[in-house]
């Protein structure tokens, strides 16, 4: 899943650094690791701010209590702070954590550093995005992008009830995998291919709302007879309707999504969205957590992938299609 970048707030390394037992969390006696000690488990996301990532550590903290483990989290300075992550990932080994879920900022130079720990008999999990390649980490916690793609394609394809379709694709950015895996299901379940006539416009945006608006004035430049918008997130998602509404165009061009945030479920209760597919950062953190703490109760290594869910949102439901309308999605959502 893209992440923006976001402010970094340092206290996290310096934490890790310093006074790592005191970043723990959990309370009584615990579970113990073979030295006697409470079970460890570290956490680092992309950032620390990123609503996204903030959903996933209160996941951790929440699995962390109820597991009896000690948490230790830390976060990059922003999205793409591989040293970063490489630092904290060393100071949690040095701390004698039994396992580590981390959101690589970047999926290739972090496998040196994990390696490392593996070796040292520390659980790595990736969660959210895979390292490359995947089998770097014992583990991959995460949503199914591609099928989450398809899910939004197989309704829109719906909800166009045959009518002629003009898409304009709000992409992510060249040969980033979560933008291809969302991309590439969008297509197959709207029962098309990268090439067909119907894609009239694509544009990347890097997840970010401004430069959807751009990508989607741009679009409508070249095709202003456009039907259909596929965004890679809420946020491209948002820029684009604010580019359609602004040629008064916002009651006959429909617009998909990926992620499931709060205020890009809002957006389509509002119907500036008409569905979105939503992930579940919680329960990645959650489940990673439980599967360390598993991993120094038993031994037992948890190994693969787990897809953690994904849901169609919308209030507008197509038959055939399976949905959850906007009060689930709201009662589920982050940020």
């Amino acid at each position: 899943m893209f992440r923006r970048s976001r402010p970094f707030v340092a206290a996290g390394l310096t934490c890790l650094a310093l006074t790592l037992a005191a970043c723990g969390s959990g309370s009584g006696s615990g579970s113990s690791s073979s030295n006697g000690g409470k079970i460890k488990v570290g956490l680092i996301t992309k950032t620390d701010t990123n609503p996204y990532f903030v959903k996933m550590k209160q996941g951790a903290e929440q699995a962390a209590k109820s597991e009896g483990v000690s948490l230790m989290t830390a976060a990059g300075k922003f999205d793409g702070d591989n040293s970063g992550q490489v630092t904290a990932l060393e100071n949690m080994v040095a701390a004698g954590v039994k396992g580590v879920l981390i959101t690589p900022s970047d999926s290739k130079a972090i496998v040196p550093a994990i390696q490392k720990a593996r070796a040292k008999g520390v659980l790595v999990i990736a969660l959210d995005t895979p390292l490359e390649p995947q089998s770097a980490a014992d583990a991959l916690f995460a949503t199914d992008n591609e099928k989450a793609g398809e899910l939004i394609g197989a309704y829109a394809k719906a909800a166009m009830a045959g009518r002629q379709a003009k898409i304009a694709t709000m992409d992510l950015a060249p040969g980033v995998s979560v933008g291809v895996q969302r991309h590439n299901g969008f297509v197959k379940g709207f029962g098309v291919s990268d090439s067909d006539p119907s894609i009239v416009c694509s544009q990347d945006t890097g997840g970010d709302q401004a430069k959807g608006q751009a990508a989607m004035e741009t679009c409508l430049q070249k095709s202003p007879d456009i039907n259909l918008v596929y965004a890679i997130n809420e946020p491209a998602a948002l820029g684009a309707y604010t580019a359609i509404k602004a040629k008064g165009r916002e009651k006959d061009v429909m617009i998909v999504a990926i992620d499931g945030g709060c205020s890009g479920v809002q957006a389509v209760k509002d119907g500036r969205i008409a569905a979105t597919a939503q992930q579940y950062p919680l329960k990645m953190a959650a489940d990673g957590v439980k599967a360390v703490a598993a991993y120094g109760k038993t031994g037992t290594k948890a190994s693969g992938y787990t897809d953690t869910g994904v849901n169609l949102i919308t209030d507008h439901p197509q038959t055939g299609i399976d949905a959850k309308d906007t009060g689930f999605g709201l009662q589920n959502c982050w940020g």
